[in-house]
């Protein structure tokens, strides 16, 4: 079984005081229901479940009268014996609740009643042309939590590296002292393996089981046939050419060097008029992350953001990596990117910054001065360049040379290389690119 951090924020929730029900929220396949499961089975004596979207009969239930003495009565006569409802005992999982509105509205009824716990799952949660909304939203009367494919700590985990190792490496980084040779190459390693197997648990599993990539490729590649397919079901009818479309460009979109998401590169003369909806919902459904140019590179970086410029990222390389042509992957692992070398690394960066729930922010002006990525690290704004050995950071010198202008003071640069500070006249931190999950410091 797989370690997720979730694990420990489903325990905070369920020790809290007077919760209300809870909405985990993710892209398909995300290991939601699985890990809801799981929690449920070692925290309750008693689990009922119901799934709206392989059980579409299960919505008659919430169909009438939301008293919850009524909707227990119903749900057992559903589930029979399977149903035990226990005050303080039970917890009432709703699958797939987006496929019933009127279940969501219930989680208000479910909190003021109070007698059993309430874990729903959504994976297309309010995307526009979705079913239906629910005829009221019980706002304040339900807590969503975000769940992401697994992290590269968390992949770390399934390959064996422990808390203690990681602790390591965290004081390697807070004393800035190189990473021992043998450890070193390992994360090297263990990197590019995440890198081609990305998160989603099915793929991380079949890694960890049998080694075997055509087996996480045919895996990654029918997730993907899979959003494609919701793509066609679910949203409006004028609305699918264009989303699937819109997704489909991604990977043309990362592997040109643009400064920003060009709606042109979906097709010859597209706008934003056109498509901003489509790639709203295939941001809504989990699938990619935004990361958003900055006027400035400084604090607040939320508040310098430009919402019209941005670039679009996978929100797991895994899977970006299967949308490209056969052989990548063994490309990747034998250090051979040629072209797509930036596109990918950068994703990676990408990838590991969001899943640690961070927002995405970059920094490009049109004199030429470019940053991969902008975050706040330490409490100051920081300089993050995705580069290797042989990578300049001329812009980022540029703008450390203009504290008074920029008030920036501090640069990371990630790369194959060990911790250090080659370059005494600049304050840049140069680590191992496996490290980036360890710049925690908010």
């Amino acid at each position: 079984m797989l370690k997720r951090k979730i694990e420990k924020s489903l325990l905070q929730w369920k020790n809290s005081p007077d919760h209300n029900p809870l909405i985990i929220k993710g892209c398909r396949q995300c290991g939601k229901t699985f890990i809801t499961e799981s929690f449920a089975k070692g925290n309750y004596k008693h689990t009922v479940y119901l799934n709206f979207f392989e059980n579409p009969e299960y919505k008659e239930i919430f169909a009438g009268s939301l008293d919850i003495d009524n909707l227990t009565m119903l749900i057992t006569a559903f589930l029979g014996n399977k149903a035990q409802f226990k005050p303080h005992e039970t917890v009432i999982i709703l699958d797939e609740i987006q496929s019933c509105p009127e279940a969501r509205t219930a989680l208000k009824f479910f909190k003021l009643d109070g007698r059993y716990d309430v874990i729903a799952t959504g994976s297309l949660l309010g995307i526009k042309g979705y079913n239906q909304n629910p005829a009221s939203i019980p706002v304040g009367y339900e807590t969503v939590m975000e769940m992401y494919p697994l992290d590269f700590e968390e992949f770390l985990w399934a390959n064996g590296i422990n808390e203690a190792i990681i602790d390591s490496l965290q004081s390697c980084l807070i004393n800035e002292k190189p990473v021992p040779s043998a450890l070193h190459h390992r994360m090297q390693e263990l990197l590019l393996q995440y890198a081609v197997v990305g998160g989603m648990p099915a793929a991380v599993n079949a890694f960890i089981e049998t080694k075997q990539l055509n087996l996480v490729l045919s895996i990654q590649r029918n997730i993907i046939a899979s959003y494609e397919d919701d793509m066609v079901k679910y949203a409006e009818n004028k609305d699918k050419p264009l989303i699937k479309a819109c997704f489909q460009s991604i990977p043309k979109q990362l592997s040109k060097e643009n400064k920003k998401f060009q709606y042109s590169l979906i097709k010859k003369g597209s706008t934003a008029a056109r498509f901003a909806g489509s790639l709203q919902w295939v941001e809504d459904a989990g699938i990619i992350k935004r990361c958003y140019n900055l006027s400035l590179p400084e604090l607040p970086l939320d508040g310098n953001s430009l919402n019209d410029i941005f670039k679009v990222y996978m929100q797991d390389t895994g899977l970006f990596v299967s949308m490209l042509e056969d052989g990548t992957q063994f490309d990747i692992l034998q250090g051979n990117l040629y072209g797509y070398k930036g596109a990918i690394f950068e994703n990676l960066a990408a990838d590991i910054f969001s899943k640690m729930g961070r927002k995405l922010y970059y920094y490009h002006k049109n004199s030429g001065l470019e940053i991969d990525f902008v975050i706040r690290y330490k409490g100051q704004a920081t300089l993050i360049e995705v580069k290797a050995n042989s990578g300049n950071v001329k812009s980022c010198k540029t703008i450390l040379r203009h504290p008074e202008k920029y008030h920036v003071k501090q640069a990371i640069k990630l790369g194959t290389y060990n911790i250090g500070r080659p370059d005494e006249s600049f304050p840049i931190l140069t680590i191992p690119f496996y490290m980036c999950f360890l710049l925690r410091e908010y």
